[in-house]
Order: structure tokens, then sequence, then C-alpha cells
């Protein structure tokens, strides 16, 4: 078995990843909620745990708290940010709100030899997000890192707790990673004993263990998290799984066919559904972004609840969901950024006993390591990241039949010309906006849709930058967008970050 580290959360948007990180780290990590049982803790014998950040103030009555005996039981405990505060306010500190808060990167400087801090060049950035701070440290704590505004980190060796008021888990924070490896191997003992194919593992036995001899339903996009998600359920389950590709007419220029052709040909059952007809009629004369979604969602329901009657006793359904979904659709003490169709569950009235996300702890790019691992293609690893609901919210305004041709061109033009380049972005996609403009094509005023081109660089697609494409490959993507596709005179490039923005514009 091997060595575990708990991540305990209240409430931050960064748990899963701190745990991803970990995780790179080669040390398994799980997430648990921050009123975990003490008892179940000593159960699962972590090497370390780490609470997480938050959104509440530690002060408060009825903001969330782990049990006081957590910082007793002789387990190394990290906390971060919230978890800073909650510990320091539990243990006899005081935690106040500043007149000053710390948003975005700070110049931290460690004034101690904590181990924590072991070949860490001083200062560094670290990435804060806090109003509150820690005033006063408990009895036992000596602070070890300091901002212009806070006590940036304390520690009480003796206890084995340590505490950092920023985020070492984001990639804005200068060698997070590194203070984080110095708490898992100078501090927790950590020997580095996990590897990505304990994940499939565990999950194979877990996913048999769920379904048994049942057959299982899976929604196929033909998107890197869909197939992955097949590929790892037709191991742990051969001859159990249903794919259902539901084909409504949002996806990429000849993408429904090229699906098909991949998928048709392995070892599982394979069902197309023409919905085309269907979801352009329901989204018809929609406009809201959040709308939208929710009628792909729950249209896509719908045709798999028809489907699976049609298919007989089928009580398992399965589905990509990967953590960011997670993270943006809210839940419990997070903010709903946009929802995804693929979070939150069935209704029990569908019919399904279960539902089944092997993939909902990893990030995307753990996601494309493990479908090499399971043998699918790079061609297929590699494909760019596409929404559920499809173009229709890479269309601004309303969705016409029109207006997705005209985009399935564009975009198949601007995955062609970046996807050309040596050094390629993360994502990159054509959208189209609902701003008109004017222009001139073959001496004559033409008034046309404007074309939107996103790219971007990120590690984890929590946080994003835009990508600086080549001036000529930004300059070839306009001309032929402008001459190949009639009703196109306009192109721009985002060069927007996340946050503020998200990758997608809708």
């Amino acid at each position: 078995m091997n060595q575990l580290v708990l991540v305990l959360d209240f409430g931050g948007q960064y748990k899963e990843l701190i745990a991803r990180t970990v995780r790179g780290l080669s040390v398994c990590s799980e997430i648990h909620p921050g009123t975990i049982p003490l008892e179940e803790i000593r159960l699962k014998n972590p090497i370390g745990i780490i609470l997480t950040g938050g959104p509440d103030s530690a002060y408060r009555p009825d903001s969330p708290k782990c049990d006081k005996e957590l910082f007793n039981i002789g387990v190394p405990v990290l906390g971060i940010c919230y978890g800073m505060q909650m510990m320091c306010h539990m243990l006899g500190g005081m935690v106040e709100s500043g007149k000053e808060g710390e948003y975005g990167c700070v110049q931290v400087t460690p004034n101690s030899k904590s181990e924590l801090f072991k070949k860490i060049e001083a200062p560094f950035a670290g990435l804060m997000s806090h109003r509150d701070a820690v005033t006063c440290l408990p009895p036992g704590f000596a602070e070890t890192a300091s901002t212009d505004v806070c006590a940036a980190a304390c520690e009480n060796t003796e206890k084995k707790l340590y505490c950092v008021q920023f985020h070492p888990e984001s990639n804005h924070t200068e060698k997070g990673s590194d203070i984080l490896r110095n708490f898992l191997f100078n501090i927790c003992g950590a020997v580095g004993d996990y590897k990505l194919e304990d994940y499939i593992d565990i999950q194979i036995q877990q996913i048999r263990q769920t379904a048994g001899h049942a057959k299982v339903l899976l929604g196929l996009s033909g998107g890197v998290d869909s197939s992955v998600c097949a590929a790892l359920l037709s191991k742990a389950i051969p001859g159990q799984l249903v794919c259902i590709f539901v084909d409504h007419g949002l996806m990429r220029l000849n993408e429904g066919d090229e699906i098909e052709s991949a998928f048709s040909k392995r070892d599982l059952r394979f069902i197309r559904v023409n919905a085309q007809k269907r979801f352009l009629s329901k989204l018809s004369g929609v406009t809201d972004p959040e709308t939208k979604r929710k009628i792909v969602g729950s249209e896509f329901i719908n045709v798999f609840t028809e489907e699976a009657d049609k298919l007989g006793n089928i009580t398992f359904f399965a589905q990509g969901t990967i953590y960011p979904d997670i993270v943006e659709s809210g839940g419990g003490y997070g903010a709903t950024i946009k929802s995804h169709h693929n979070v939150g569950g069935l209704p029990e009235v569908l019919g399904f006993s279960k539902i089944i996300e092997p993939l909902s702890n990893l990030f995307k790019d753990e996601v494309r390591v493990l479908g090499q691992k399971l043998g699918l293609t790079p061609e297929l690893v590699n494909r760019q990241p596409f929404p559920g609901p499809g173009l229709a919210i890479r269309i601004v305004g309303e969705i016409t039949r029109e207006k997705l041709d005209l985009l399935r061109h564009a975009d198949a033009i601007v995955r062609h010309e970046i996807g050309k380049l040596k050094s390629k972005p993360d994502q990159y996609f054509a959208l189209l906006t609902d701003t008109l403009s004017v222009g001139v094509k073959g001496d004559e005023r033409t008034y046309d849709p404007v074309i939107a081109v996103r790219a971007v660089e990120t590690d984890d697609f929590m946080t994003c930058d835009y990508a600086a494409v080549p001036h000529e490959a930004l300059k070839r993507i306009s001309s032929r967008i402008t001459n190949e596709i009639p009703g196109i005179s306009r192109v721009v490039y985002d060069i927007t970050s996340k946050p503020p923005a998200t990758v997608e514009w809708e």
C-alpha cells in the first residue's frame, strides 16, 4: 500500500490542485472533508495532512473547522491560507481582518532555517489571496516567513505543525512545488512510491466493485476525457460497456464521422444517435450562455434515458468528468462560474442506480498521461479540449445551422494553422462573436460577424495566460478565414488571461 497524504478541504478551490501537485511528486493523496472524524484519519494512517484554503473567516463561530485533536496525533500538518488561520486560531493565536489584503504575487521573505524553506532562495514570489491574517501566533509557534503585511509562515516543530499564508500549490508561487516537496520528503518522510499506474489499478478495482457484472452506459463524445474514460472502463469491465455517442450537431468539422471511425472498431458497443434537429430546435432563440449549457445538458440526459430504455436493464451511468469541471460548477463553499452538463449527478427518476466518474480526481494533463498508459493513440490523447455543450458556447448569441457551419470551418483553419507550429499552445480554437463589422470584399460593402481566435497556455486549466502566437501564424489564419469563408470579413485575437476571463467566452 502506498504512503498517503490527506488533503482536508475547507472550501478552497485549489484543493485538487494541492492533491495533484502531491501526486506529481510521487506521493499518493486523497481529498476528504475537513470535518472527517479523527478515527477515520487514524485508520488511513497518513504520513502527512494538508489543510486547504477556504473563503470563510477562522474566527467566526460557524466557520468550518477540523477536530482540534488532529494537531496532537503526531502526524505532520501543513495549513495553507485558511488552513493556517484556522490552525492558529484553534491553538490560541489571533486571526483578524486586516486593513490591507494581499491578492496576487507578493514578495515572501523566509526569516529562519525552517525545513519547509530548505534550499529556497529568498525572497520569493508567493501567490496570496487573503484579507484575514494571523496577528498573534499560538504558544509554541515561531514565525518563519513574512511579507510587508503579514506573517507568511509559522511552525511548531515539536508538534510537527507548519503553516503558510501563500499558496505553494500554485504555479505563480516561485519554487512552490519545492516547498511542498520539503514538507513531504523532509518533514513527512515520504519515499515517493506513487505512480499513475497505481491510480489505474485502484480505479479498476473500484469500477469492478461498483458495477459487478452489470452493463455500464457511457456518454462518448470523442474528446480526451470521455475517450480515456472509455478505455479505462473497457479494461476494467470488458464486454459490459455500452458507449453512446450523441451527435447533437454542435461538433467540430467532420468530428462525428471521425469519432465513429475511431471507436466503432474497439472492443465495446458503439451507438451513434443523430439528434441534431432535436438540439437545434431546443436552442432556437436562446442567447444566455448558462441557459444554453443547461438545455444541452438536459437534452443530453434525455437522449441517454431514451436510448437506455431501448437497451433494457442498464443501471449504471458513466461519464468523463474531470476536476476543473466540478470546481467551476460550484458546490459546497465554491462559487458557480459556469455549469457543466456532466456535473451534479443524475436525477433518481432517470433510473440509474449509480454514476461512475473514474477521472473526477484528475486534471487534464493527468488524463492525457493516463490515456497513453491505457494504449490510446497520441492523436486521440492530445485532441484539443472541447466543452460538453460543443459549439453552442462558442457561438455568442443565438445558435443557427448557418452560424455553426461558419464556425466549423473557421475553427478547422485555426486548429490546422496553429497545429503546424513547433511550439503549440495548450488550447486553441475559434469562436463566433455576436458583433457585426463593416468590411469590403470585391469593392462591395459587407457587414458580417467577427471571428475571435483564442489560444492559451496552462498547466491545470484553473488559470491560464494567453499564448503569444507568432504574428505570421495569426496573419495566415486571418487571411484564410476571410478568403475561404463567405460571410466573415474580420478576425480578432483574444489576449485575456484567466482570471479575469475564463478559457471559453461563455
